[in-house]
């Protein structure tokens, strides 16, 4: 089966402008991803989608295609990941390339490995689902959430106010890492998320979604500490 690794990565970054190209240890950040990518060998094509000619020429010092630029209609600050990925597609089949499956990576992504990429592959594969992502655990217990109105806290779910943290059930999100879909799903779905969609889980230490300065620091202290374990 011919399979697309497809990177988005766009120019503009209001919380954290040039992200997905700073420097994060020994490299770029988007280096990362493309390396496991390309560790993983599996793919027909590993490509960068993006808007910017800086990134474009980073990500092609690492190994990357970018056979064509973003179009600004998917890289204005309403386009969402689906219509990215979409495009990219269309465009291929436009050069006469199809693809079955399709894997989403995200850019500012250091601890993606080829191992996490095949095991989302394979639950894809022989459990029949449309998409398959990365997931971590809430630190916390989300059942224990709280806003804040007037002053005043205002429980989510305030069934649980005395509800054991060990008695609650196990609550994970997105791990911002990667997302497995069949090609055919997604142009008839026009989601990634769908129905039939499963996900693999990644332990807390390897899984920081980065969008602040805070982010940043706190996923380099974990990414030392994952080296220094796994050396």
């Amino acid at each position: 089966m011919r399979a697309i690794a497809i990177i988005p990565a766009r120019g503009g970054s209001r919380r954290l402008p040039g992200k997905n190209i700073k420097p994060f240890h020994d490299a770029p950040i988007i280096a990362y991803a493309i390396r496991a990518a390309l560790e993983y060998s599996a793919f027909t094509r590993v490509m960068t989608s993006t808007d910017s000619r800086e990134i474009a020429e980073v990500a092609t010092s690492f190994g990357a295609e970018v056979p064509f630029m973003r179009s600004a209609r998917a890289a204005d600050d309403h386009a969402t990941t689906v219509d990215v990925l979409l495009e990219v597609l269309d465009a291929y089949r436009e050069r006469g390339e199809y693809f079955d499956l399709g894997c989403c990576i995200y850019p500012c992504n250091p601890f993606l490995t080829a191992e996490k990429l095949a095991r989302g592959r394979q639950v894809l594969e022989t459990r029949g689902y449309d998409c398959v992502f990365a997931a971590t655990r809430y630190s916390h217990p989300v059942q224990r959430g709280f806003t804040i109105e007037a002053g005043r806290i205002a429980l989510l779910f305030p069934e649980h106010r005395d509800t054991r943290s060990q008695d609650l059930p196990v609550v994970l999100h997105d791990a911002a890492q990667f997302y497995w879909f069949r090609v055919a799903a997604l142009q008839a779905e026009r989601a990634l998320w769908t129905g039939n969609t499963g996900c693999i889980e990644v332990p807390e230490l390897e899984a920081q979604d980065i969008d602040t300065a805070e982010d940043w620091t706190l996923a380099e202290l974990k990414y030392q500490r994952w080296r220094a374990r796994e050396a």
